[in-house]
């Protein structure tokens, strides 16, 4: 199970996230309260292992932006939420290769299963990650989709893609969105917060243990 604890905005939280055992820790560059800049990401980014991924959550951002902020910012993956570059993936994978991470971010909505049945023929995404959004916001929303009406099409594309659930996740419902969906990942923000853009580390710390012992029990592991 990958584990990824996102909107970080200081060195301690994204320490703690690590010291946790996540696998990936997340930084918001697009408009949120806990929005950063390449400057804040690089001096959190060169204090942390190499082997844990640094991915950058980007809104309708350019390609030369989002390549500035990886280059500059550390950052092993991005995250890209709808933008007007249908090609944006693409020129990415080209730029860096195999070397650079790309998460595509997808809304749950009624339509879900289609939108997922059009994701295999992209071979230049690493995964998908299912979110919540609300009128004003694309994500970071703090409210889950419907797990149980999304549960067919997770487990219908399993075999295809790496789904990534996110959205509303909390220490408290991670494990029952483990056993709904049995994702490839998970993702979460607000959940483990005890203000926005500041962790709780008794929360994330139980986020991460929840998400690892639910996922043993899926996978039937004793």
């Amino acid at each position: 199970m990958w584990v990824k604890i996102c909107a970080n905005t200081n060195l301690e939280d994204a320490l703690l996230a690590v010291d946790a055992g996540a696998d990936a820790v997340g930084f918001v560059f697009a408009a949120s309260p806990r929005r950063v800049n390449v400057a804040q990401v690089t001096s959190i980014t060169k204090h942390l292992p190499n082997a844990v991924e640094k991915i950058g959550v980007f809104v309708d951002a350019s390609f030369e932006e989002i390549v500035h902020s990886v280059k500059e910012g550390g950052l092993s993956g991005v995250q890209l939420h709808a933008g007007n570059d249908a090609l944006l993936a693409a020129k990415l994978r080209e730029h860096f290769g195999s070397t650079l991470r790309i998460l595509r971010v997808i809304h749950y909505a009624q339509n879900l299963e289609t939108q997922l049945q059009t994701l295999p023929k992209d071979d230049v995404v690493d995964g998908v990650l299912i979110d919540s959004r609300t009128a004003t916001a694309v994500g970071g929303t703090g409210m889950r989709f419907d797990w149980q009406a999304a549960r067919s099409s997770f487990l219908d594309a399993a075999s295809q893609l790496r789904l990534i659930a996110a959205g509303g996740l909390s220490p408290d419902n991670v494990a029952e969105a483990i056993r709904t969906l049995e994702p490839w990942g998970v993702d979460v923000a607000s959940g483990v917060e005890s203000v926005p853009g500041k962790k709780d580390p008794q929360r994330v710390r139980a986020f991460v243990q929840a998400a690892r012992i639910a996922s043993y029990k899926v996978e039937g592991v004793s």
